[in-house]
């Protein structure tokens, strides 16, 4: 089973990240800050609706400061959603603040209402880990999802990505609800293609979500990847691959009930596919992000020499020993899984 080794290391957005960020919009001026957010006078726990700890607390501020921060918080809830539209702040409330201390981002999440129907949504703001953009950067290049997101300074807004948690789908609905069994765990081997295949990391069951989408005869199941903190900072090949996660095991062994070998090998080459068709669409600012990647320095030297060590013996090569750093693994593990010999250069 795979485990963490330690708590991954932060690394700022250095200015070649941030030029590109620019040029796509994913940079801005936010009139809050993750310090801004820091400066609350206490918290309590945050339960969910059974009355069980979430990790979770709740934080609350002085009165003026509150004012000051639900004003500049409905502004980039606008920024993010809207495009800076700011005609609509005027009946938006930020009527909660949570936070979490056990996060490798340490995040704020921000519960914004719309005061003419009560209907509410999520953000969060967390330190701008480039780790953690270049992650976001590559699920909204590579995956079926789009993401927004924004950076300004060293704070990151993310927007909140909607589903069931994966380890709440585990523990308490697989057992339970009726379900279409194939199709999530045809979902999941795909989940777990592309997660190897952009080598983004630690997909452990709280880290996912499963979105579950009403179809014509039955419902329809995507995995979602929320959690960004481990893209390519791992030596441990088996890091990008949900299936060797001890929280997922209910999910790989409901796959080998279901799941013939030849059926895995389709949805993996469907997947990637997929995958090949959105680098030739995005081919030059996928190009753009890998040539910012390689110019970084992203995980411990001996992290890298293990990775290159491992991903050269499953995939049969000795192509990894020219990678210098991440960038460099990712660039070439994506030309090998996806038959790239040309698409990155």
């Amino acid at each position: 089973m795979a485990l963490i080794s330690k708590k991954k290391v932060n690394y700022p957005v250095k200015p070649a990240l941030r030029e590109y960020l620019h040029h796509y919009d994913r940079e801005t001026l936010l009139p809050v800050s993750y310090r801004d957010l820091t400066h609350f006078s206490g918290a309590y726990p945050l339960v969910d609706r059974y009355g069980n700890d979430t990790l979770w607390e709740t934080v609350f501020y002085e009165p003026q400061t509150l004012r000051e921060l639900s004003e500049g918080l409905a502004q980039v809830y606008a920024l993010l959603k809207t495009d800076g539209d700011l005609s609509f702040t005027d009946h938006l409330l930020a009527d909660r603040i949570d936070y979490c201390r056990f996060g490798n981002s340490r995040p704020f999440r921000v519960r914004i209402i719309n005061r003419l129907n009560d209907n509410y949504d999520y953000f969060y703001v967390k330190t701008a880990d480039a780790s953690r953009v270049y992650g976001l950067e590559l699920e909204h290049l590579l995956s079926p999802n789009r993401l927004s997101y924004l950076v300004s300074g060293d704070t990151l807004v993310e927007e909140h990505i909607a589903g069931i948690p994966g380890d709440d789908f585990i523990r308490t609905r697989m057992p339970q609800m009726p379900f279409n069994q194939v199709r999530i765990a045809k979902e999941f081997v795909k989940f777990n293609e592309r997660c190897f295949a952009r080598l983004l990391g630690d997909m452990r069951s709280y880290n996912y979500v499963i979105v579950v989408t009403p179809d014509l005869e039955a419902e329809q199941y995507r995995v979602r990847a929320i959690d960004f903190d481990q893209q390519s900072y791992e030596g441990r090949k088996t890091m990008y691959l949900p299936q060797y996660f001890k929280d997922n095991l209910a999910v790989i062994q409901m796959c080998s009930r279901f799941l013939k070998a030849e059926a895995i090998r389709q949805y993996q080459t469907e997947e990637r596919v997929v995958m090949l068709r959105r680098v030739r669409l995005e081919r030059y600012r996928l190009k753009e992000l890998m040539d910012c990647m390689r110019r970084e320095e992203l995980a411990p030297p001996e992290k890298v020499a293990q990775l290159k060590s491992e991903l050269n013996l499953h995939h049969q090569t000795t192509a990894f020993n020219r990678c210098r750093n991440m960038g460099d693994i990712v660039r070439q593990n994506l030309k090998l899984m996806l038959d790239l010999p040309n698409k990155l250069e």
